[in-house]
This record gives C-alpha cells, structure tokens and sequence, in this order.
C-alpha cells in the first residue's frame, strides 16, 4: 500500500508540472508581466530599411546614371535610380558578344549590359507614373520579383541578366517591402528607358 501512495503523489506532481508548463507556453506576451511586445515598423523604419538594403545590395550600380570622372564612373546623385538614360546612344560594338562565350560587355556607366540574351538597360526605379514605378503596387513589385517576369505577370516578359533577381527573390517579403516603400520615397524623374533588345535585332545595329 505504502509503494502506491508513493506512485500517486509522484504521478500528481508531473500532472500539476505539465498543466504549469502548458499554461505559461500558452501566455501571450501581452498577458505576460513586464513582457515587451514587438510592433510593426513605422512606414519611415520601412524607408530607411530599404535605403540600407538598397545600397548594400550595390542597386545604384546599373540603376543610377554615372558621371565621369578622372577616377572612373560616380553615381549621379540628381538622378538615383532613375535608369539609363533615355536617348543616349549605342556605341558600336563586338558583335561576337552576342553569342554565348565568356564576354559580356557593359557600358561605361554600367546602366547598359549587352550579351546573349541581347541589349539590356537599367530600370527606371523611381515613382515616376509614366515611365517609372509609380503606378506599380506592393504586390506588383514583390511578384516581379519573385517570378522574374515584367510585373510579376505569367506571361510577362522575362527580367533579363544582369539583373539578379534569381537572388533578389531569396529576400522576406519584410525586406522586400521596405524597399519598395524606398523607392516610392524617391524623387519621381520622367526618364523613358528603352526596352530591351533581342540579339537578333542587336546583331543588325551599325
């Protein structure tokens, strides 16, 4: 009789244990005392978040128009991520580049990349409405990168190299936000960029 009684209490004991363990794992932080609770962002946390991932992820490098200097290409800082420059001309070039190989050629501002997928130009990233971002929406944008389709659309043209969205699109939702809310930040520039162009036709330019 003794080695039951001894059985029960102990048995009583885990049953109280878990019953404790469970009630303080089911708290909220809210119901917690003294407990912090995590809040969102602030729309400017966002902004300057995605300023941060904006510049470390180097997107000025194709995406902002240079300024020559006796040191090499600077960001022209009137014109952030405003893209190649609209009406700027296409020097002549190898056209040997266009077929699969070791070489792909840049311009000298690095907003321009020509190679096997063709001729490609840097975006224009700002909230322009017309030939920006501006009439682009949240979803909009995350879609695009994440499927690396022209505005996140199944039958969108596909986001040619060297842009990395195949990288881009390893990003949280989170990040991808704030830098969508930083770019919406921008000054808007009208700056019409030119669609990409095919080898084909790349290989008939003078």
């Amino acid at each position: 009789m003794k080695k039951v009684t001894i059985i029960r209490e102990k048995s009583s004991v885990l049953v109280l244990f878990l019953l404790f363990f469970q009630f303080g794992c089911n708290q909220t932080a809210q119901e917690k005392p003294g407990a912090t609770e995590i809040s969102a962002p602030s729309h400017t946390e966002k902004i300057a978040r995605g300023k941060y991932l904006v510049t470390f992820g180097s997107c000025n490098e194709c995406h902002t128009p240079k300024i020559m200097t006796p040191q090499g290409p600077i960001d022209d800082t009137t014109k952030p991520l405003s893209g190649h420059p609209s009406g700027s001309p296409i020097p002549p070039f190898d056209k040997n580049v266009l077929r699969p190989g070791p070489w792909i050629l840049f311009a000298a501002d690095l907003t321009a990349a020509i190679g096997p997928f063709g001729i490609t130009f840097g975006a224009n990233l700002t909230p322009d409405s017309t030939t920006g971002i501006g009439a682009w929406t949240e979803d909009v944008f995350i879609q695009t990168l994440r499927t690396g389709k022209h505005l996140g659309q199944a039958g969108g043209r596909k986001i040619l190299p060297p842009m990395p969205w195949n990288f881009v699109n390893k990003a949280t939702d989170e990040d991808l936000k704030s830098i969508f809310a930083y770019l919406q930040a921008l000054p808007p520039i009208q700056n019409k960029v030119p669609a990409p162009i095919t080898p084909e036709d790349a290989a008939k330019l003078k």
